[in-house]
């Protein structure tokens, strides 16, 4: 597989602050639209969405929610350290996840197998062994109650170097979130308010859901994405059969649409869209902006073609976009 274009992402475009602690709505975001029909790209804000989409076309969204999957934990000389949950190990039993060790926003790579790690309120991890041979590691979690009400009571947002300060769980959903699960927030969606879903409506364009829980985004260079739980319904793939066309919101919804072929599917997805794997379901892309050697660029390149993307990006580096969860809005069309 060929590598992702390299393009330079100057530290001033990070996006540090979400938009309504620099003073601006969720859905005033800036919004580059690219159209691969006549090569051409536009800049609005992404409150103007529905005027770039026509009747008939559907949205798909992602309905998982973010959990508060960061903990402190404690090695047994006493160091401290952040265990980021990503997902439960595939076909593992309950208390096995999948984890990333991290200290002050660096990843740590000296985990050993049998090393248990302290975490808060009495809980225990205990690292097993490497997850598919890489950085991450399968662990076996022992915790003084359910998971869910144990993240809610002692785990926080997973937050990276860009962000300067902490945010509340709040910030880090999108208004379609309803089943927690994903240890990253579902980011393409967060520019969508009660207004843009009325305009939408206004113009005739549908929404319809798939859930697909995110693992970790920290990917080292190269790697691809890992296998992630989804689940498209038969509610949606109807929906998708009746629409002109189908954009997805998030490469979370390209991913889960693309492994369910357009229909009813539920399991582990390990398919990673590429130039080689193109889609055959999706016709559009809502996207945040991803550093240059996120294997994501690949499916974007995928749908939209190298030289329209890398354009795109030069031209949101010109403008000043802002990039990470918290940037500017991509639509590619």
């Amino acid at each position: 597989m060929r590598p992702a274009p390299a393009f330079t992402l100057p530290a001033r475009l990070e996006a540090a602050e979400p938009p309504e602690a620099r003073g601006v709505a969720r859905d005033e975001v800036r919004l580059l639209v690219a159209r691969r029909a006549d090569e051409s790209l536009t800049h609005a804000t992404f409150r103007d969405l529905p005027s770039f989409l026509d009747p008939g076309d559907l949205l798909v969204v992602n309905r998982s929610a973010t959990l508060p999957a960061a903990l402190k934990a404690r090695r047994a000389d006493g160091s401290p350290l952040d265990l980021h949950l990503s997902t439960p190990v595939p076909m593992g039993t309950p208390d096995h996840w999948v984890v990333e060790l991290r200290r002050g926003g660096r990843r740590l790579s000296d985990g050993r197998a049998g090393e248990r790690l302290a975490l808060p309120g009495g809980g225990r991890a205990e690292l097993v062994a490497p997850y598919l041979g890489t950085r991450l590691w399968v662990a076996a979690l022992t915790l003084p109650g359910p998971l869910l009400a144990y993240l809610a009571a002692r785990g926080h947002p997973i937050r990276y170097g860009h962000t300067r300060r902490e945010r509340p769980l709040g910030d880090y959903q999108t208004v379609f979130a309803a089943e927690p699960g994903s240890a990253e927030m579902p980011s393409a969606a967060r520019p969508f308010t009660p207004r843009v879903l009325a305009g939408l409506e206004a113009r005739g364009v549908r929404v319809a859901s798939i859930v697909l829980h995110t693992g970790v985004s920290s990917l080292e260079r190269g790697e691809l994405p890992y296998p992630e739980r989804y689940r498209v319904s038969a509610a949606t793939a109807a929906r998708m059969r009746e629409a002109r066309r189908v954009i997805a919101v998030g490469t979370t919804v390209v991913r889960a649409l693309e492994t369910s072929g357009g229909r009813a599917a539920e399991g582990w997805t390990r398919h990673v869209v590429t130039p080689e794997r193109p889609p055959r379901v999706v016709d559009g892309l809502i996207t945040g902006w991803h550093d240059p050697d996120a294997s994501h660029l690949l499916m974007l390149e995928a749908l939209a073609g190298p030289d329209l993307v890398e354009r795109s990006y030069a031209e949101a580096l010109a403008a000043g976009y802002l990039w990470h969860e918290f940037g500017d809005s991509h639509l590619l069309l």
